[in-house]
């Protein structure tokens, strides 16, 4: 196992950072008047500022995720996450993040923003990851490296051996994105959370829990780094009715069950379909609510599609999926648009 030391991984300025402390967040408990941040008395429940911690939704998360809620960041969207990790552990024009390529854009983006460079370290041509090649890439500015499993755009999750070897091997920490765990045949790495110090699990309710809308992440890790993103995060990140959603939707599990189910099952049978179409080449194993496929004419294709008004996603210009378009799996009558389609294309 690495020497882990959280302490000096943090930011200097991080570490002496005054909070901002809101009315909420001096006040815990329950109250018949609230007179103590300004609000207006009237519009309920709108007119009060939300719990800046959100308590009751990160206790139902918990329970259904077999964790605890102060194992628990919600972030608006993973990318507010994603966001305040760099912030909080790489000094802007010092240290540096490495990460797998090609997988989800924003790790870069954000990297960018905070000017923190970022070393891209390419997958096998299986769309597996080189364990070694990624520590390689890593050096003593190095403060984290992003693997994202299932990946995307390869739809792909990864060995579990070769994600251990990173977390245990890298002595900065290792954010693992899981936002499509839901659609894998594996159980992920959140039941494993203790025993990795240095692990960060990204989830979400964008995908399997059908609210892309309302802009929810979670961000799993211990207690030590989640009491780092509260402290450095706006007070009042997750609004009332974005959580008012998610414990509604939550209370009903079975419901996304069903959802996921049919989603895998309208997978395989959108996979045997593209299998037919003279268009497509390959059709890649997926762990993810979406295909990646090979196609003859990527560009073409894709603006055929959109005349056609089916809008899929061209990632035939990131490495490794050269002549690629990623297909979200839809609803049963959604996938056959797609297949006749396609279907009537002329090269």
């Amino acid at each position: 196992m690495n020497m882990f030391d959280l302490n000096r991984l943090i930011r200097n300025n991080i570490k002496s950072l005054t909070p901002y402390s809101s009315a909420r967040d001096e006040f815990k408990g329950d109250a018949a008047v609230f007179l103590d941040a300004n609000e207006n008395p009237f519009n309920e429940p709108v007119n009060r500022y939300p719990d800046p911690l959100q308590i009751k939704l990160k206790h139902q998360i918990a329970n259904i995720k077999n964790t605890t809620p102060e194992n628990i960041f919600l972030g608006n969207g993973s990318d507010e996450a994603i966001d305040l990790v760099i912030r909080a552990f790489c000094e802007p024009g010092k240290h540096n993040i490495v990460a797998i390529d090609p997988t989800y854009g924003m790790y870069k983006v954000c990297a960018d923003i905070n000017n923190v460079e970022y070393r891209k370290v390419p997958l096998t041509s299986e769309f597996e990851i080189n364990p070694e090649a990624l520590l390689e890439q890593t050096d003593e500015n190095t403060r984290l490296v992003f693997v994202c499993s299932p990946n995307n755009p390869t739809s792909n999750s990864f060995r579990p051996d070769n994600i251990q070897k990173v977390i245990k091997s890298f002595d900065g920490i290792v954010v693992l994105d899981e936002a499509y765990i839901d659609f894998s045949s594996g159980k992920g790495f959140l039941p494993l959370l203790p025993e990795y110090p240095n692990l960060i699990i990204f989830q979400t309710f964008s995908k399997a829990w059908g609210m892309a809308g309302i802009r929810l992440g979670m961000a799993f890790a211990d207690e030590k780094i989640i009491s780092i993103l509260n402290k450095i995060k706006y007070p009042y990140n997750i609004n009332v009715l974005t959580m008012a959603t998610a414990m509604k939707s939550l209370q009903n599990i079975r419901r996304k069950e069903r959802w996921v189910a049919e989603i895998l099952y309208q997978r395989s049978v959108l996979r045997e379909e593209l299998e037919k179409v003279p268009v497509v080449l390959k059709v890649f194993p997926s762990d993810a609510n979406f295909l990646l496929i090979k196609v003859t004419q990527p560009r073409e294709i894709y603006n055929y599609l959109v005349d056609n008004k089916i809008v899929v996603r061209d990632r035939s210009k990131v490495s490794l999926c050269e002549g690629c378009l990623r297909v979200t799996v839809g609803t049963a009558n959604e996938n056959n648009r797609l297949i006749k389609a396609l279907l009537k294309y002329k090269e």
